[in-house]
C-alpha cells in the first residue's frame, strides 16, 4: 500500500510500505480521511520526542471496514467506521474503571516513542482493534468523522468542567481544541462563552463558531468583559487549550474564587503556577487526557447539524501532496486550521 512516512526529521515520503497486519482482534480499514493533528505537525522536528522515525502518524481518521480479524464481532466489512486514537487494553484496574483514557499499556494511533512503535493512518490502510470503533451515522461524512478524535477530546475536557446552565466560561486559545470547547460549552447551556487567543485569524474563527467575545487576553477589554458579564466575580469556569505559561496565568485570573481551570493544552512539560493564588482563592485544577466514551455523543452532535466545522476545516487534499500541506501548517500558514488528507 501506499503511506505518508516521516522518514527522519522534516522528511516525509509518500511511498509503499508494507500492508499492515491483521491481528484476531483487529479490523482491517480503508482510510478515505485523516486529519492533519498539531501534535503530528509538532512530531515534525522531534520536538515532542513521540514520533520517532520511521513512522506511519495519524490518528483522527474515518473509513471503510475491508476485512475483520477471526475474532472480531459485532463488525463487518463494507461498514462506515471512525476509531478511538487511544488503543486501551480493556484488562488493567483503570480499563476496568472505564478510565480508557488513563490505561496502564495505553497506545496511541501513529505515535512512536521509547515504549512502542505504532503506526498510524496516513496510508490506504490501517489496522485497529475493534473494541475502539465507532459506528459512523448516515448524516456524518468521512471529513466530518475524522474530526470526532479531536472533538471527543474537547468534549471530555467539557465534562470534566462540570458547566451548569447559566454559567459563564472562558476558553483559552482558539485552535482546533479550542474552537471545540467553545461549541461543546454552549451546547451544555453555558449563558456566556469567551474566548482569548493571540492570533487574530482565530479570533474570527471563534466569532464564527459562536463566542460572544473573541478577544487577545492581554487585552485590558478582555478582563474587564469576564468581569462586567459576572457581576465582578470572574468566570465560573475556564479551559486552557494551549499548554504554554502565559495561558494558564490568563485561565486563572480570569476565573472567580472557587472557579474551575480544566488543562487539555500541553504544549510546554512545565509551567510555573501562582500557587498562593490557586490555594487562597480555592481554584480547582483539573487536568484532562484524551477522551473516556465521549465518542457516542460527539457522533451524534456531528449528526445534529447544529456543530460548526466549516471554520475549523480548511482544507482537504489526497494524501500524497501531504508533505507540502505539513509544511504550510510547520510554517504557520494563518489560512489553515484542519487540513483533512485523502488516500
Amino acid at each position: 500500500m501506499r503511506a505518508l512516512v516521516l522518514e527522519e526529521y522534516h522528511k516525509l515520503l509518500y511511498e509503499e510500505v508494507p500492508d499492515p497486519r491483521l491481528a484476531h482482534d483487529e479490523v482491517l480499514l480503508e482510510v478515505k480521511a485523516c486529519g492533519i493533528c498539531g501534535s503530528d505537525v509538532h512530531g515534525l522536528d522531534g520536538s515532542t520526542g513521540r514520533r520517532i522515525p520511521p513512522l506511519i502518524m495519524g490518528h483522527e481518521a474515518s473509513g471503510v471496514i475491508a476485512q475483520v480479524g477471526e475474532a472480531v464481532q459485532g463488525f463487518k466489512p463494507g461498514e462506515r467506521v471512525t476509531f478511538d486514537s487511544t488503543v486501551w487494553c480493556g484488562e488493567c484496574w483503570h480499563c476496568r474503571r472505564g478510565e480508557v483514557n488513563l490505561c496502564e499499556h495505553r497506545r496511541v494511533l501513529g505515535v512512536s516513542c521509547a515504549e512502542y512503535r505504532c503506526h498510524g493512518a496516513y496510508a490506504e490502510y490501517v489496522s485497529v482493534p475493534s473494541r475502539i470503533l465507532y459506528r459512523i451515522p448516515d448524516e456524518v461524512g468521512f471529513s466530518s468523522a475524522a474530526m470526532v478524535e479531536p472533538l471527543s477530546v474537547a468534549m471530555h475536557a467539557v465534562r470534566l468542567a462540570r458547566p451548569e446552565i447559566q454559567e459563564t466560561a472562558v476558553v483559552i486559545g482558539a485552535g482546533t481544541i479550542g474552537l471545540f470547547v467553545l461549541q461543546c460549552l454552549k451546547a451544555s447551556g453555558c449563558a456566556s462563552v469567551l474566548v482569548a487567543d493571540v492570533d487574530p485569524n482565530k479570533l474570527g474563527r471563534a466569532r464564527e463558531c459562536g463566542a460572544e467575545l473573541a478577544l487577545d487576553p492581554a487585552a485590558p477589554a478582555f478582563a474587564e468583559a469576564v468581569l462586567s458579564r459576572t457581576n465582578g466575580r470572574g468566570a465560573d469556569m475556564a479551559i486552557e487549550a494551549v499548554g504554554l505559561g502565559a495561558a494558564l496565568q490568563s485561565a486563572l485570573s480570569s476565573v472567580r474564587k472557587g472557579g474551575r481551570v480544566v488543562l487539555v493544552g500541553n504544549l510546554s512539560p512545565k509551567v510555573d503556577i501562582p500557587l498562593q493564588a490557586v490555594v487562597s482563592r480555592q481554584i480547582s485544577l483539573i487536568g484532562s487526557c484524551a477522551s473516556q466514551g465521549e465518542y457516542p455523543a460527539c457522533l451524534e452532535l456531528l449528526a445534529s447539524g447544529k456543530l460548526r466545522l466549516d471554520p475549523i476545516l480548511s482544507a482537504e487534499a489526497p494524501l500524497a501532496e501531504g508533505a507540502a500541506w505539513f509544511d504550510r501548517l510547520y510554517r504557520r500558514d494563518p489560512r489553515l486550521m484542519k487540513v483533512i488528507l485523502k488516500p
